[in-house]
């Protein structure tokens, strides 16, 4: 089976509680890019991605294991979760953005 369906979770600030939904299709793989407006939304968005046939869901670094946990316990492994990670040297930068 091929990859043709998966997404990618990230917040965003000023983004509505439902969400903002973007889709990239390639004719050969649809990508969703989904912004939610705090991690509390996260497990909403990732079971409406599993019901809708996602085959695959990453969460941005933001969610850290403890939201990665609750999205893999919601989807009850429909769907495969990872979650984007930041070594050591990423550190400082990513306090800059986000500080």
């Amino acid at each position: 089976m091929a990859l043709t369906h998966w997404a990618f979770i990230y917040t965003a600030p000023g983004v509505e509680p439902g969400g903002q939904w973007t889709t990239v299709d390639t004719q050969a793989c649809r990508t969703e890019l989904v912004a939610i407006q705090s991690v509390e939304h996260v497990v909403a968005a990732a079971e409406r991605l599993a019901d809708q046939g996602t085959q695959l869901i990453e969460l941005c670094g933001a969610f850290g294991p403890l939201w990665t946990a609750k999205v893999i316990e919601a989807v009850g492994g429909r769907v495969p979760v990872g979650a984007v990670g930041y070594g050591p040297e990423a550190v400082d930068p990513l306090h800059a953005i986000f500080s």
